[in-house]
């Protein structure tokens, strides 16, 4: 199996359907979250809804790379989560984050090997495998915050 592939198949399992490293996943984790349950806030932490916004932010950003764009989103922007008020707008933010993940996922899997070692936009950023690796960490420090913010909500 080539870099690419092994790549996007590590980054469907922590967002999509995945087991292996921390027993779940992304869809499994916000599939049965209600709205109310998304914004509620335990102080210090961020909302589940939030967590969710912001990792979508950035699968978001890298796709527009991915597919030719510039890299146009801002650390500053990534928790700018516009409210969420209904079943119907967490339904959303969650189906933008499968779509986004389906769609980065299918980008990654077209990627040559050889495009790994390129620098990812600018050479302060690395390489497409360091930015892709990245997304994947990110993902599951965030993912381990759901699981964590989800049990404290349950115990309330």
């Amino acid at each position: 199996m080539s870099s690419a592939l092994q790549l996007a198949k590590r980054f469907r399992e922590v967002l999509l359907d995945g087991l292996w490293i921390a027993n779940t996943n992304f869809k499994d984790q916000l599939s049965n979250v209600t709205w109310e349950q998304a914004v509620s806030k335990i102080e210090p932490l961020n909302t589940i809804a939030m967590l969710t916004y912001h990792i979508d932010y950035y699968i978001a950003g890298v796709v527009n790379v991915l597919e030719g764009g510039a890299l146009e989103i801002k650390d500053k922007f990534s928790f700018d989560l516009p409210p969420i008020e209904s079943r119907e707008q967490w339904e959303s933010l969650r189906n933008k984050l499968w779509a986004d993940s389906e769609k980065f996922v299918s980008l990654v899997e077209l990627l040559p090997d050889s495009k790994l070692d390129e620098v990812f936009v600018d050479e302060k950023y690395g390489t497409y495998q360091r930015n892709i690796d990245g997304m994947i960490e990110h993902a599951y420090y965030h993912l381990g915050q759901i699981t964590l913010i989800k049990k404290l909500l349950t115990r309330q």
